[in-house]
């Protein structure tokens, strides 16, 4: 009988194979909580346990001295890329717009991403990126990364909320945040909150 895998599970499977290829171990529930969007450690403790019990997944231990094997590594291998969730739409100066869908998914070459933060996806809505050759429908793939260096592509958050899409340069007392494309002035900002690095935008005909 085939085995059968949920979305979720799915997902973790994939997760877990991809990093152990990248890294040479197991990731940390922790890691495998933050790559899924999950809070709970418990849910992702379930997770590993239901793939442990499906035959998919072997678990020796955890913690400092964790070990996991994927048994079936054709269950992890994702023929169309990555699977990351898509969480809304983005349009410049404008709070970011929750996807009506739940559980929607977007499908990404493993290598764009490191694979060791999470990653997700958001959808242009309108032409208020024209100016810098994104357009309308382009999907943007984000990775979470603490630490930004300068002239690294980011999403960034501003006051109420709103974002954007630029370049990232620290100054002495600001942030200086420069258009993708030098099409537009810089903006400089004092307060402000980096979502991610920009990893790649797709756009599909």
């Amino acid at each position: 009988m085939p085995v059968v895998l949920y979305e979720k599970q799915r997902q973790a499977l994939e997760f877990v194979a991809q990093y152990i290829q990248r890294n040479g171990f197991a990731p940390a529930l922790r890691e495998i909580a933050d790559a899924m969007g999950l809070s709970s450690l418990a849910t992702v403790h379930e997770h590993m346990n239901q793939l442990q019990k499906k035959g998919v997944l072997k678990i020796t231990g955890y913690g400092k001295h964790r070990h996991m094997e994927v048994v079936d590594k054709k269950l992890a291998d994702n023929d169309t890329g990555m699977k990351l969730p898509v969480l809304g739409f983005i349009a410049e100066g404008r709070p970011i717009e929750p996807f009506s869908e739940m559980d929607v998914f977007f499908s990404v070459a493993p290598s764009l991403l490191s694979g060791k933060k999470r990653a997700l996806v958001l959808k242009v809505k309108g032409d208020t990126f024209l100016d810098e050759g994104i357009l309308d429908g382009d999907f943007v793939v984000i990775e979470e990364k603490a630490n930004v260096e300068d002239g690294e592509l980011v999403l960034a958050l501003l006051e109420k909320d709103v974002v954007t899409l630029k370049r990232f340069f620290k100054e002495e007392t600001r942030v200086r945040l420069e258009s993708i494309r030098n099409v537009k002035p810089p903006l400089f900002v004092n307060k402000i909150k980096i979502q991610g690095e920009i990893k790649a935008i797709i756009r599909k005909y």
